[in-house]
């Protein structure tokens, strides 16, 4: 049995423009110690599917009208606001895309990272404390012990991010997402950061859902893909499926619009004209239609249902399109 199995989850979101679906029938699952990638535009339903996995979707405005996730043997869409306070940092840990927005300004590092000892672990604050030196230390903070008493403000952007990942891992929790972790990092903390988090998860055998945008970061450190579009996923499968032999259009978009070192320099790339859809007023048939140079009469007509190619690797098109053609 998966360790999260997410089935037909969807959720909206009632605004002024009219009603948002910002994740539409999405299933997925997750086995143990397996690190899934979920790509895709901004505001293509990645993050939005996280919060709702967690129960984090503010209500009202948001709404989750379908779906199951099945976590552990528990379906976490049926438990109460109390229930889900105690899965949450303990069960399934999230690292958020900013830690500058996600820690509280006002407390000391050391408070913020023994909380989840000291609330789930039901350990003193003394205790918590020393363990939190002991989580300081293993996300590479130097003198960890002195840094209890240091504000988030009093910290770099990447050690920031590193007492996020101490917070995350520590109730050594069996699933931990991770939202896009090195938004606003430079290059080389951002590899140290990734590097940091899967050798963590590994040691801990957690499972982790990365969300990212980054295709790079995807091909290092992903086990299997979910590629999301308008809130719906429209290709999965594994790692080496997508890059091998991507099967969406905008699966295929998407490669080609990033640089490689193995091709011609001269080479120009080729961007996905045109703009994502308004999730408030999405066309009748496929969301991608629009923008897409293989569409026929009956993808603007119709939407296309998630189906499986081989093995795992699955896809919603109609167009029998690949990167080896």
């Amino acid at each position: 049995m998966p360790l999260l199995e997410v089935d037909g989850l969807t959720t909206r979101f009632r605004t002024e423009r009219g009603v948002v679906q910002a994740v539409d029938n999405v299933s997925f699952d997750l086995e143990e110690g397996e690190t899934l990638a979920i790509v895709g535009e901004s505001g293509s339903g990645k993050s939005v599917t996280a919060m709702s996995v967690l129960g984090l979707i503010p209500r009202p405005p948001g709404e989750i009208t379908a779906g199951r996730v099945m976590f552990e043997g528990r379906d976490l869409l049926e438990l109460s606001d109390e229930e889900m306070q105690e899965v949450r940092g303990d069960r399934i840990a999230m690292i958020f895309q900013e830690p500058m927005s996600s820690l509280n300004p006002a407390l000391t590092i050391g408070l913020q990272v023994g909380e989840p000892l000291n609330r789930h672990r039901k350990m003193s604050w003394t205790e918590s404390l020393k363990g939190a030196v002991g989580l300081l230390r293993k996300v590479q903070i130097p003198d960890p012990a002195s840094r209890l008493q240091a504000y988030p403000h009093q910290f770099s952007g990447g050690m920031r991010q590193r007492v996020m990942i101490a917070m995350a891992l520590a109730c050594q929790p069996k699933l931990i997402i991770a939202d896009e972790p090195t938004t606003a990092l430079d290059v080389t903390v951002q590899a140290q950061i990734l590097e940091l988090l899967k050798n963590l998860t590994r040691e801990f055998g957690s499972a982790m859902i990365l969300i990212t945008h980054d295709l790079g970061v995807v091909a290092r450190y992903a086990d299997r893909v979910c590629v999301m579009y308008a809130g719906r996923i429209v290709e999965s499968g594994t790692a080496a499926d997508i890059y091998g032999d991507p099967r969406h259009p905008y699966t295929l978009g998407l490669m080609a619009s990033i640089p490689r070192l193995d091709e011609d320099t001269q080479r120009r790339l080729v961007p996905i004209e045109g703009q994502p859809p308004n999730l408030a007023a999405l066309p009748p048939g496929c969301s991608f239609a629009p923008r897409c140079r293989y569409v026929t009469d009956r993808c603007r007509s119709e939407r296309p249902a998630l189906e499986a190619i081989a093995g795992r690797h699955m896809k919603a098109c109609f167009a029998n399109v690949s990167n080896r053609v």
